[in-house]
């Protein structure tokens, strides 16, 4: 990740050790992706083998890890890092 945005200059870890907050944010996603991969699986494989869960969940989850991570900390930085949205920020910095 970069230490500051390539558009706008913001910088990206306010502080050292800012993205620890992310791992919550991370956990609650990921344990969103286990309920919602159990429960498809419950209903539309109906009420497979236990190692049919354990695969298909540990599956989903490898595969979504690099959107988890990317997320929890555009999540965590936005929610936390005193950050907003600017939409002309492209503009501006090129002036």
């Amino acid at each position: 990740m970069p230490a500051h945005c390539a558009v706008c200059g913001q910088a990206l870890e306010p502080e050292p050790g800012f993205y620890w907050g992310a791992m919550y944010v991370s956990y609650g996603f990921t344990v969103a992706i286990f309920v919602v991969v159990g429960v498809l699986l419950y209903y539309l494989a109906g009420d497979p083998p236990v190692w049919v869960y354990v695969l298909g969940v540990t599956v989903a989850v490898l595969l979504t890890t690099p959107l988890v991570i990317r997320y929890s900390r555009a999540l965590m930085l936005y929610l936390f890092g005193g950050i907003s949205y600017n939409p002309n920020a492209a503009s501006q910095s090129q002036r």
